[in-house]
């Protein structure tokens, strides 16, 4: 009779190596393990944060390689290789980046939750379209959801953010 052979810790996972906000973080991995929980859990940068696990809320945006993506619509290993941003890779030297200060000075925050999310999406409007209308910022910022703010304060923010980067 053939005797069962034990797994190993290290069967079935896969070595995935990302670089975000400019450092490389490696780490063997299941293959399933979504990309907002390699940043959380791994990388232990917790402002990306988990909100619906199915693409509807968009607390969970970040930058990938240039586009903006909802990172618990992907698994880590898509992403091995890549190049991602995060709302803590925003500010620099200690000073916020325009549009983290422009949500502050404007109120386009209340709870915080849906925040790091439209930030990111907004950061990646304005570099898609650095001078946007306000129907442009409402399209643009379409998939990331506030239950707080009605979204006045978060348009004039991006409003603002624009014209203070231009």
């Amino acid at each position: 009779m053939a005797k069962a052979s034990k797994q190993t810790v290290s069967e079935g996972l896969q070595r995935v190596t990302l670089t975000i906000n400019g450092k490389s973080y490696s780490r063997d991995v299941e293959p399933r393990l979504l990309l907002v929980h390699f940043i959380r859990d791994v990388a232990e940068l917790t402002g990306t944060h988990v909100g619906c696990e199915t693409s509807n809320c968009g607390a969970c945006t970040i930058i990938l390689n240039g586009k903006s993506v909802k990172s618990c619509t992907m698994f880590a290993v898509q992403a091995a290789g890549a190049k991602i941003e995060t709302i803590e890779g925003l500010a620099k030297d200690g000073e916020l980046h325009p549009i983290q200060n422009a949500f502050w000075e404007n109120h386009g925050l209340q709870c915080g939750f849906c925040t790091p999310g439209m930030i990111m999406q907004a950061y990646w409007l304005l570099k898609e379209n650095p001078n946007p209308t306000d129907d442009e910022i409402r399209m643009g910022l379409t998939g990331n959801l506030c239950r707080c703010t009605g979204y006045q304060n978060i348009v004039k923010s991006v409003r603002a953010a624009a014209k203070e980067m231009r």
